[in-house]
C-alpha cells in the first residue's frame, strides 16, 4: 500500500509540475496558436481552390401503384425507397455519364465526372438528391440539370414500370462548399497548441540544469547542507555544480 501511495503521489506531483510548466509558458502557447491559426486561415483563403456544389432533387415514381388508388401501402413505399439505390447505380453508369459528357461537351473522363457526382436519399424518402461538385459554379449547376434530363430515359430503358420525376432543378451556388475556412483555422489553432505544449514539456524534461534548492529536495529527497553561489548569472546550474549540496539522511 505504501508503494502504491508513493507512486500515486509521484504521478500527481509530475502532473502538477507539467501543469505549472505550461502555465508559466502560457504566452508561448497562445502565440503558437495564433501563428498556426493564421497559417490555416491563409492556406484556406489563398492556396486551396474553392469548389461549389449544385444539387437537384428527383422523385422515384413506382407506376406499379394502382391507377386512381387513393391509398398507398407501406410495402409500396418501401419498394420505392429500394428503387432509389437502383436508380443511383444507373445514374453513375458509364453509359449515362458519357451521355452527360457529350451533351454538355465536357472535358472530363467518365471516372473524373463520376467522382464529382454524389447521390443519396433524402431522409429515407422516395426523393433522392443529386449533388455535383466543381470549381465552376455554373458548370456544377449545368451538369446536375443535365443528369435530371438524361436519367429518366435511361431508367425507363432498364427498369419496367418505374420512372423518376424532377422535383427541383439545381441553381448556381453562390457560396463555396469548400474549403471550410473556419475548419482550417480551428485545425491550425489545435496544432499550434499541441506542438507548443509538447515542445515546452520536452524542453523542461531534457533540461539537465537544477533550477533551485526546492527542485533538488522535491525530486531527489536530498537535504541541503550547503549551496555554492552562482557568480555567472546563468539561469540554472548544472548537476556538476551541485557536487556538495547534500547527502541522504540514512547515510548520516
Amino acid at each position: 500500500m505504501d508503494n502504491q501511495q508513493q507512486k500515486g503521489q509521484y504521478i500527481e506531483l509530475d502532473l502538477l509540475r507539467i501543469v505549472g510548466i505550461l502555465w508559466r509558458r502560457a504566452w508561448v502557447i497562445i502565440l503558437a496558436m495564433l501563428v498556426c491559426g493564421a497559417a490555416g486561415f491563409l492556406i484556406a483563403f489563398f492556396l486551396v481552390t474553392p469548389t461549389y456544389q449544385a444539387s437537384a432533387l428527383m422523385y422515384v415514381n413506382n407506376s406499379a401503384f394502382a391507377v386512381g388508388s387513393t391509398s398507398v401501402s407501406l410495402s409500396d413505399l418501401s419498394a420505392s425507397k429500394t428503387l432509389v439505390d437502383t436508380y443511383i447505380v444507373i445514374m453513375k453508369t458509364r453509359l449515362t455519364l458519357n451521355e452527360v459528357i457529350e451533351k454538355q461537351n465536357l472535358a472530363y473522363s467518365y471516372k473524373e465526372l463520376s467522382e464529382m457526382i454524389k447521390a443519396e436519399s433524402v431522409d429515407s424518402t422516395e426523393i433522392f438528391q443529386i449533388s455535383v461538385t466543381s470549381t465552376d459554379p455554373v458548370e456544377a449547376k449545368e451538369i446536375a440539370n443535365a443528369i435530371t434530363e438524361i436519367l429518366p430515359d435511361k431508367i425507363s430503358e432498364i427498369v419496367d414500370g418505374c420512372s423518376v420525376r424532377t422535383v427541383d432543378l439545381a441553381v448556381i451556388p453562390e457560396i463555396p462548399s469548400s474549403p471550410g475556412i473556419t475548419n482550417y483555422t480551428v485545425i491550425g489553432l489545435v496544432i499550434g497548441a499541441l506542438l507548443s505544449c509538447v515542445i515546452i514539456v520536452l524542453t523542461d524534461i531534457l533540461d539537465e540544469h537544477i533550477q533551485g534548492e526546492d527542485y533538488l529536495t522535491q525530486t531527489y529527497g536530498l537535504p541541503i547542507l550547503a549551496v555554492i553561489p552562482d557568480l555567472q548569472s546563468r539561469p540554472g546550474r548544472s548537476v556538476q555544480e551541485y557536487w556538495a549540496v547534500g547527502i541522504k539522511e540514512r547515510e548520516s
